[in-house]
């Protein structure tokens, strides 16, 4: 999958509209998604992490949260993959910003919405498709 312009999305990111959605598409878009979410979500409130990653991390984010997007979310299960595919690319080029902290609250937060048996999916989190 060619992944699309998401930097063109940074305009469409706003802590709240954030925090809205991912509560709202949680169970449906899985344990995978939302971790990579939620990574990059507190990756950003971080003092350590360059202006530059910021950038893209706002990017990957807008385009999450923008019902604009390559296949419309409300596409069950396929609506999602570009969000994914997205937060993946962009977490793969910060991942040595991310602090193990960072991991763990992201991980916490997970619990609260899923089940042991789905956060399981989130150990291959670079594993695309399943």
């Amino acid at each position: 999958m060619e992944l699309p312009d998401f930097m063109s999305y940074a305009n469409k990111f706003s802590q709240s509209d954030f925090v809205e959605k991912i509560s709202r598409i949680a169970k449906r878009a899985g344990a995978k998604l939302v971790y990579a979410a939620l990574i990059l979500y507190y990756t950003l409130q971080s003092d350590k992490v360059s202006k530059k990653d910021k950038a893209m991390i706002i990017g990957a984010l807008g385009y999450m949260i923008s019902p604009l997007d390559v296949m419309p979310d409300a596409i069950p299960i396929v609506g999602l993959t570009d969000d994914l595919a997205v937060l993946l690319y962009v977490l793969k080029k910060v991942w040595t910003e991310i602090d193990p902290e960072i991991q763990a609250k992201s991980k916490e937060k997970l619990s609260k919405w899923f089940d042991d048996d789905e956060i399981e999916e989130i150990h291959d989190l670079f594993k695309e498709g399943e």
